[in-house]
């Protein structure tokens, strides 16, 4: 089966890559390395560099001619969407758009999105299970594009019978990471650990997150592409919330230094509580999150200071 993974050259998405070479799927990789980096890239992946949003790519869907795609390519950052919602609007609509273009002008059978723990607001319903975001107040434009994206995944299912799954990631870590995305903290404490300076924590560090190593959701993805349930929303999560402060005694003790604690503003945007109910992706997606957060964040620190 011929698997397109777009941003398959960043953090999350070459995880992935990885995962499906080692399940004997043939993978390319389309990205701009706007953020990805050459070194991501797996030799044994086709690698295109080339914009999501480029003319270019509904020729390469024809000469290609991809079962699947994953649809990684995306602007990830917070902050970024409240300064520039232009940008994250071009990114993440028109880009999702033009993706689905391909796909529905060169019959390709499923798409696989990964959307964001952001599109639950600051929702009060611990842990947080599929349907409460329709009732959610969004607190950026990311979250927006995310949640409007999902919805161009259900239109184009349901006037062009594209099948798609809906991956909702919580906040992913682990090798490779960099600091930016929604899960960026753990790199940037593990690196500022490493060097023996001090962490920024915004707020009280109270905020809390669930912390989903990237070898978990790249198996996930893996589960997506075949299941017998599409057309819907899964949670990809540990169910298990991690307070700031918390992450930061667990990358304590993980590095052997003692982090010291600068505490400023609460950050625009971002929510206070984060944990996801993954029931439903257990149930019909037959997945579920094995690596425990103190081992992956060993992973991840060793890979960093190797």
């Amino acid at each position: 089966m011929k698997v397109l993974v777009t941003g398959g050259a960043g953090f999350i998405g070459s995880h992935i890559v990885e995962k499906l070479l080692a399940h004997n799927y043939e993978v390319s990789i389309v990205d701009n390395l706007s953020t990805g980096l050459q070194e991501n890239i797996h030799k044994d992946a086709a690698f295109f560099q080339m914009d999501i949003r480029s003319s270019e790519l509904a020729a390469l869907f024809a000469q290609k001619k991809f079962d699947m795609v994953i649809h990684l390519a995306a602007q990830t950052m917070v902050p970024k969407s409240l300064n520039d919602p232009y940008y994250d609007c071009d990114v993440n609509i028109l880009g999702i758009v033009n993706v689905l273009e391909a796909c529905r002008k060169h019959n390709v059978k499923r798409v696989i999105f990964p959307s964001s723990a952001a599109v639950y607001g600051d929702l009060a319903d611990i842990p947080l299970t599929e349907e409460l975001a329709a009732k959610a107040q969004l607190c950026s434009f990311y979250a927006l594009s995310k949640m409007t994206s999902e919805r161009y995944l259900a239109m184009y299912q349901a006037v062009y019978g594209l099948e798609y799954v809906v991956l909702r990631y919580a906040n992913v870590y682990g090798e490779r990471q960099g600091d930016s995305g929604e899960g960026g903290v753990v790199s940037i404490f593990a690196r500022k650990a490493r060097g023996g300076q001090s962490i920024v924590i915004f707020g009280d560090g109270g905020q809390t997150r669930d912390f989903i190593y990237a070898g978990d959701v790249a198996e996930a993805n893996c589960q997506a592409l075949i299941t017998k349930s599409p057309n819907r929303v899964y949670n990809i999560s540990t169910m298990q919330e991690t307070s700031v402060n918390d992450l930061a005694l667990h990358m304590e003790k993980v590095s052997g230094h003692t982090l010291k604690k600068e505490y400023q503003a609460p950050r625009q945007g971002d929510i206070y509580r984060s944990c996801l109910s993954n029931e439903a992706a257990e149930q019909l997606l037959d997945w579920a999150p094995k690596m425990p957060l103190a081992e992956g964040l060993l992973r991840t620190y060793q890979a960093l200071v190797k």
